[in-house]
């Protein structure tokens, strides 16, 4: 018996037709991988535990899509169960964000500039970095107020409004009037974008060569940081934001 050709000639090219290219790598995309990404999604508003069910909700997937995938992702340490059965982020995206918090090597400069923020604004600090189709707020420094908003380090919020949000598509590749608006003024307010309750004021970070490294902006209760409230504060916003813009190099 002739034994299989384990180094078969590869096959003859069609002539006349040129091999097309392979997409680019963010053009690729494999759709079992993406389902499995979505279930962790589903925790990027804050929530804690899930169901099944609400995390196949959350996800647009059938339950019993649901939890093969979540099978493969506790496997991993992306998911664990709670002692009620229900579904938790594990210890995976922890350690993976903080070694892509450390790549930025910024804490240094903006966790001070945040702390004085907040000494001088008394409302909460946040530091954004733009990913793809969303802000990541990478750095926070709580308002010392009882009332106040809260947002954690790592939280995915959309980058269609807010004042962050603003600033970052300004500085990159918005067209919108608002990022016109927010480039011609250097600072960005917003009054109930995100949400109705809270109001926020950012500025442009820049390094090196003028690169936009992020937003350095603070946040809080509309009650308390009405329209006048907040631009009297964005001189102060802009101020922080630029001497971190120059101790990063710009």
């Amino acid at each position: 018996m002739t034994p299989p050709d384990v180094n078969p000639e590869p096959p003859t090219r069609r002539r006349g037709r040129p091999a097309r290219a392979a997409p680019p790598a963010a053009e690729q995309r494999v759709e079992a991988v993406e389902r499995a990404l979505s279930l962790l999604e589903a925790f990027a508003d804050g929530t804690k535990v899930l169901t099944l069910t609400d995390l196949a909700a959350h996800a647009g997937q059938y339950p019993s899509t649901a939890l093969r995938l979540a099978g493969s992702l506790i496997r991993f340490g992306y998911l664990a169960r709670s002692a009620e059965g229900g579904y938790r982020l594990g210890p995976t995206p922890f350690r993976l964000g903080a070694q892509y918090r450390a790549g930025y090597d910024l804490a240094a400069q903006v966790r001070p500039a945040l702390s004085r923020l907040v000494a001088r604004t008394g409302e909460t600090g946040g530091f954004f970095v733009r990913e793809g189709d969303r802000r990541i707020c990478l750095f926070r420094e709580p308002s010392p107020r009882p009332i106040r908003l809260h947002i954690d380090e790592g939280a995915a919020m959309p980058l269609d409004r807010g004042a962050s949000a603003h600033v970052l598509m300004a500085f990159s590749d918005g067209t919108l009037p608002v990022h016109a608006a927010v480039r011609a003024a250097g600072v960005a307010i917003s009054i109930g974008q995100r949400d109705p309750e809270i109001a926020a004021v950012a500025a442009p970070v820049f390094g090196r060569g003028g690169r936009l490294v992020g937003a350095l902006g603070i946040s809080g209760p509309v009650l308390r940081l009405g329209k006048a409230e907040a631009e009297a504060i964005a001189p102060l916003v802009a101020e922080e934001a630029r001497e971190l813009s120059r101790h990063l190099g710009a």
